[in-house]
């Protein structure tokens, strides 16, 4: 069976019309329209990716991204009609991995549910010493334990591991891990790198790993 999508759009003709496109790509699907129902369905059927609306009744798609992060990667891509930059700023911030907004097609969102999921089920496994890279989970081990990254923040580590030394700009590395980065700041970036860095300094507090390159941008590096 394919992976499963859980839809969170209380427009229920627009979650029917996302569950048939998604089925006919083969993955699963689930539909709630209340933000209070999110958090139990989530904890006792874990989804492999959540597509959520942001303006609902009961809690708003914010205040559930939120609380899934505390303790769950999952892939989270946010749909939403509101476009101001702020808004997808915040989105971003808190841990969603990608943001759609309204109106969208169909296909569009199976394309970013398959791109998501495709950068966060890789099978390969990597290794530097300590660091452990498990694409297959979507994990950072330092030490054997798991850094907890996001989704996203662990695609963003993935690319600057994959090439020590490299300095990846800001813009390579929009394009490299959003949909469309054309909707994505420079402080998003930045923002994302400083999450990552606090993360990994919690079981690494030695050593650094991601480095800024003055003007130019970040790059992996041991030292």
């Amino acid at each position: 069976m394919g992976a499963r999508i859980l839809i969170v759009e209380d427009e229920i003709e627009l979650a029917n019309l996302l569950l048939d496109y998604l089925e006919a790509a083969g993955y699963q699907a689930d539909i709630l329209t209340n933000g209070n129902e999110v958090i139990p369905h989530v904890e006792a059927h874990p989804p492999d990716l959540i597509l959520l609306d942001l303006m609902l009744p009961g809690k708003g798609g914010l205040e559930i991204c939120t609380a899934i992060r505390r303790y769950s990667s999952v892939p989270i891509i946010m749909l939403t009609a509101r476009i101001e930059e702020a808004d997808r700023l915040r989105g971003l911030e808190i841990g969603a991995d990608d943001y759609v907004c309204k109106p969208y097609s169909p296909r569009e969102i199976v394309a970013r549910v398959k791109a998501v999921l495709r950068r966060t089920h890789s099978s390969e496994q990597q290794k530097l010493g300590e660091i452990q890279l498990q694409r297959n989970t979507g994990q950072l081990l330092i030490g054997g334990q798991d850094v907890g990254l996001t989704a996203l923040e662990f695609h963003l580590f993935e690319l600057l591991y994959s090439e020590p030394g490299r300095i990846f700009s800001r813009e390579q590395i929009m394009d490299r891990i959003y949909s469309d980065y054309r909707v994505i700041s420079d402080r998003t970036i930045d923002s994302h790198i400083k999450k990552v860095r606090k993360k990994i300094a919690a079981l690494l507090p030695d050593k650094e790993l991601i480095h800024s390159v003055y003007g130019a941008g970040y790059k992996f590096e041991v030292q």
